[in-house]
């Protein structure tokens, strides 16, 4: 399998050059050359399986004619140590809880198999001395940093917008030490990314730093997300509620919708996505008007989908750029919403002292949006992803319910830990300087 770049002015790359370069050389993001449809007979087969098995057959479709089968197989069943409930909150809704991974998001997918897939380029082709460059908003540091933690060879370097992440998101990421470096930006989750973007196309950078990205603009972050999409139907197809499904995607910069969609054009059979946001709607505007117009990002209470700029708009757009008429086939495809701060807490509100479930500000904002969307009819089953444990936003979460949401042990353990971070403002050539020295 050979990758090619979205904006098609750079050469063809290899898996191991993909995940290394991150963002090709003319900027665009890799796509697989080829995305081969599964048999129905196989996804009908998935049922039956559990959650490790289903990631190999997916894994096996993108990756298998680059790596050894059976380290493959290591690879995913190493990354898939924790289950992913599919919840029945009430009627044809269901909660797809992605938040069982060691930091308790959804990112612990993506950002464990990419770990593991580097450790294999280091131990096989002799690659050393990789840093990797992370922009967060949230939990996007936290999952990459456990994921990278103590692996030798790989320096992590993980940037953030000061005060603008959970107190123990930011625990999450600062506390580690050893090859985990934070970055405290004084600016937002778009400065982050666009320092980190600029690193990748700085010359003289690049000619003395192996330079690499774990956020979903690196193919190996990105496109194991679709895993779960695969398990998520398997278990509605086990009860007979999966025809006609419709999911609901919490969109910050929309590497997860990227995945689902990459999942249907594998053959999974989601009749409609809805691409849920918060007041960072870019994306959901551009669904109503055919215009994308990137806007400077603004803090709200679902911080991880603070992304006024997302960077895998161009993968979706070169998804559909097959039709006649991509932006209708989108729309067809795609519904959007977007929701303030305000209806966010009516939401977890009403699900609270209704269904006696707690929402995060992102489960929400999905949820919302799944209820609302015109695709969901009575025959119909609706999923909306719940990406992050709400304990990870204990004090929104607490003031909006009332309530004094239990910690678990795994955050708790981050919370007693000492912040390590360097503040920077938000200027390229400071942050330039910081990495070659």
């Amino acid at each position: 399998m050979k990758y090619y770049s979205t904006n098609k002015q750079a050469p063809l790359a290899s898996l191991q050059q993909a995940v290394i370069k991150g963002l090709a050389e003319d900027k665009g993001l890799y796509m697989p050359e080829n995305i081969t449809a599964l048999d129905s007979h196989i996804i009908s087969s998935m049922k039956n399986m559990n959650l490790q098995q289903i990631g190999n057959i997916i894994a096996q479709s993108f990756f298998g004619d680059s790596i050894e089968a059976d380290v493959l197989n290591n690879i995913v069943n190493e990354t898939l140590q924790f289950d992913i409930p599919l919840i029945n909150l009430h009627d044809n809704i269901y909660s797809l809880e992605l938040f069982h991974g060691p930091t308790l998001a959804f990112k612990d997918v993506g950002a464990r198999f990419m770990a593991r897939l580097l450790k294999y380029f280091i131990k096989k082709k002799g690659i050393k001395d990789i840093n990797v460059l992370v922009a967060t908003s949230g939990d996007t540091g936290s999952a990459v940093a456990n994921g990278f933690f103590g692996v030798k060879g790989i320096n992590v370097y993980i940037l953030y917008p000061k005060k603008k992440v959970s107190d123990i998101q930011e625990y999450q990421f600062t506390t580690l030490g050893e090859n985990i470096f934070a970055l405290e930006i004084n600016g937002t989750f778009d400065d982050c990314q666009t320092l980190v973007k600029s690193a990748f196309m700085d010359k003289e950078l690049n000619s003395k730093k192996c330079l690499t990205s774990a956020n979903s603009i690196n193919i190996a972050r990105f496109l194991p997300q679709s895993f779960y999409y695969f398990y998520a139907y398997a278990q509605l197809d086990k009860i007979n509620k999966a025809k006609k499904l419709v999911v609901s995607v919490p969109c910050g910069n929309l590497g997860n919708l990227c995945a689902g969609l990459v999942a249907h054009k594998m053959g999974l059979p989601i009749e409609h996505f809805i691409a849920a946001n918060n007041k960072n709607n870019v994306f959901s505007n551009y669904l109503k008007t055919g215009v994308f117009i990137p806007k400077p990002s603004v803090s709200t209470y679902a911080n991880a989908m603070d992304v006024g700029n997302p960077s895998n708009f161009e993968r979706i757009t070169d998804l559909f750029s097959i039709y006649s008429s991509p932006y209708q086939a989108i729309t067809k495809q795609i519904s959007g919403h977007s929701y303030n701060d305000t209806r966010v807490a009516k939401t977890m509100q009403h699900v609270y002292g209704t269904y006696n479930y707690i929402l995060d500000p992102h489960g929400a904002i999905a949820y919302q949006a799944l209820i609302e969307d015109e695709s969901l009819k009575i025959d119909k089953s609706g999923v909306f992803l719940e990406t992050a444990h709400p304990a990870k936003f204990k004090n929104i979460v607490d003031d909006i319910l009332g309530i004094d949401i239990n910690v678990p042990d795994a955050l708790q353990t981050f919370m007693r830990g000492k912040k390590q971070s360097i503040e920077l403002e938000k200027d390229f050539t400071e942050f330039k300087n910081y990495l070659l020295h």
